[in-house]
């Protein structure tokens, strides 16, 4: 685990409680790019009760509002797919 995923991973279990989190560091895959010097590429995989009648759009901002503080920084991309049950995304 890269430092940037640790500091991903204990922002977002602080905020969001989840019941699954998988945070793959997708950097490599955009070694180049220009934003890429400024912060990685991350995909974000999410199950959390927190997200309980909330819309897709209120889901990611729940979550960027948890990770603000590193973006720009330590993230210059998110990929986020989140969900309030594994069934709901079809995570078994």
């Amino acid at each position: 685990m890269t430092d940037r995923v640790a500091l991903i991973e204990e922002r977002l279990r602080g905020a969001l409680a989840p019941e699954r989190l998988q945070i793959i560091d997708d950097s490599a895959a955009h070694a180049g790019h220009a934003g890429a010097r400024e912060g990685g590429h991350f995909t974000i995989h999410i199950v959390s009760s927190a997200f309980t009648g909330k819309t897709l759009i209120q889901r990611h901002r729940l979550i960027n509002a948890a990770v603000a503080d590193l973006m720009r920084r330590e993230i210059h991309a998110l990929s986020i797919k989140t969900a309030i049950s594994p069934a709901e995304q079809g995570l078994h």
